[in-house]
């Protein structure tokens, strides 16, 4: 056996060994990497979600008041229409 071939049967294994793992370990942080983006992807979506919620809670208690007030004044309507009879 030559020396070459040798060497070659030592390091050939050990430098498979070497790129298997340093693959597993890049691709743990690409993973890492992916799973922080989407977080803030989905922190973002939610503060978007809260304010178009509070944003649609005012317009509800603003239609409320407009409603209150049409209330008034159909109840004064009826009021005069019942007079009237």
């Amino acid at each position: 056996m030559t020396t070459v071939l040798y060497l070659l049967t030592l390091v050939l294994p050990l430098a498979t060994i070497l790129i298997v793992f340093g693959v597993r370990y890049y691709a743990a942080i690409q993973q890492a990497k992916a799973r922080l983006a989407d977080d803030g992807a989905y922190r973002q979506l939610a503060e978007s979600a809260s304010a178009a919620q509070s944003q649609i809670a005012t317009s509800l208690a603003a239609m409320e008041s407009t409603l209150s007030d049409v209330r008034t004044r159909m109840a004064a309507v009826e009021t005069i229409l019942k007079a009237v009879e």
